[in-house]
């Protein structure tokens, strides 16, 4: 049995991919992974035991190029990637058994699986871009919601008429050039009906966010048995647990001097500093015993031994600070991040920052608050509370889907 996993974005949406294929090698399922071709990316597959296979381009470039994406370079992505789909993508998906998409908007991963004849599943990290009653669709970045228009029916189709005008025209000269018929609403054929949900139920209430039948998994976190460098051992005995701060694959265009805004601000607390370098390649700003600096490390093992985690809020940071009882300060920067800040708030395990750019002052209030007894106390009383089993449920999952009987496919 062999399956195909895709995703293009950055590591947020492919490391989970990691973790749901150690659980399929358990079980003897062959895996092949279609992901950016990013070297970090690509390791984070094969390290887990799956056949890479490459397709778009460098999603690293993309998000740190001098100004970022623009709007204007989403339609010329956007029909990049279903070329892609189309391309890398189905000719990996020949010979397995089923496809499991996402990250960034797969458009044609489905009409693939359809014209092989297997089973398509739709996977998200988090509910923000799934149809609802109850909530109006993300804000994006430069794109906010049309002035006012406050029906929430209205808000959801103009947000599949945003999809179709992104990815329809390329999606479906694609599929007529398999004999299959067009598709009206790209957004729902992608989500499907039934789209998984990979997030874990202790961090928020997310069937209540969506009018889709969700199938909660459990978060999928990638086994990591990585030990800390020699270096930052040594910097986490020489002292008190330090706060950290890492942005992981954002480039922090919108607040280029978070890395000594931060600094300054935790020293401020009299805190010593861990800078992750991340995207945005973060700096130590002097020769201070106090900062320490590191690359590419074991977060699972790293957090339960800081004080604090200062990060963007991506999905797998914000989880796996939740899993090691780390207060938290999230910076929101795009998509989902704000909606894992409001969430960390909820619950009173950190603070979610009021917007992307932080001050001195805002950071400093921030960190007085997750440092306070009662927040690493409610942080430790949620960590108590959070799965471990999502990749291996996904997984099963997976295999029973592969295993229904279903109709032939049309000829």
């Amino acid at each position: 049995m062999r399956v195909l996993l895709m995703s293009y974005g950055s590591r947020g949406d492919v490391e989970p991919l990691a973790g749901l294929t150690a659980a399929l090698r358990e079980l003897d399922v062959e895996v092949r992974a279609c992901v950016p071709p990013d070297e970090e990316l690509a390791a984070l597959l094969t390290g887990a035991g799956a056949e890479v296979v490459s397709f778009g381009s460098s999603v690293r470039a993309l998000v740190t190029g001098a100004r970022g994406p623009s709007p204007d370079l989403a339609f010329k992505v956007a029909a990049e990637l279903v070329a892609g789909h189309f391309g890398e993508v189905a000719k990996a998906a020949e010979g397995c058994d089923a496809l499991l998409a996402t990250g960034l908007m797969p458009a044609g991963a489905r009409s693939v699986a359809e014209h092989l004849g297997i089973p398509y599943v739709l996977a998200c990290f988090h509910p923000c871009g799934l149809p609802s009653s109850r909530y109006a669709p993300l804000k994006r970045p430069g794109k906010p919601n049309p002035p006012g228009v406050t029906d929430l029916k209205e808000l959801w189709r103009l947000d599949a008429e945003r999809v179709n005008a992104l990815y329809g025209e390329a999606l479906n000269t694609h599929r007529a050039a398999l004999g299959m018929p067009p598709v009206d609403n790209v957004r729902d054929h992608v989500l499907t009906e039934r789209p998984w949900l990979a997030a874990d139920p202790a961090l928020g209430p997310w069937q209540e966010m969506t009018d889709l039948e969700l199938v909660p998994t459990g978060a999928w976190i990638r086994p990591d048995d990585r030990p800390l460098p020699a270096d930052l051992e040594a910097f986490l005995a020489a002292g008190a647990p330090p706060v950290y701060v890492g942005f992981g694959s954002m480039a922090m265009h919108a607040a280029s001097d978070v890395g000594p805004v931060a600094i300054e601000a935790v020293r401020a607390q009299g805190r010593r500093v861990l800078v992750g370098r991340g995207w945005a390649e973060l700096a130590l700003v002097d020769g201070q015993d106090d900062c320490f600096a590191v690359g590419d490390v074991n977060h699972q093992l790293l957090f339960p031994r800081v004080a604090v985690v200062v990060h963007h809020g991506g999905a797998g940071t914000t989880t796996t600070a939740a899993r090691a009882g780390a207060p938290q300060v999230i910076v929101p920067q795009v998509a989902d991040q704000p909606l894992w800040a409001a969430q960390v708030a909820e619950l009173g395990i950190g603070v979610a920052h009021d917007g992307p750019k932080p001050t001195l002052e805002s950071l400093s209030a921030a960190l007085e608050t997750a440092l306070s007894p009662e927040t690493r106390e409610r942080a430790e009383a949620v960590a108590g509370r959070m799965r471990t089993d999502g990749a291996m449920v996904a997984a099963k999952l997976l295999i029973e889907e592969i295993g229904r009987e279903r109709p032939p496919v049309p000829a």
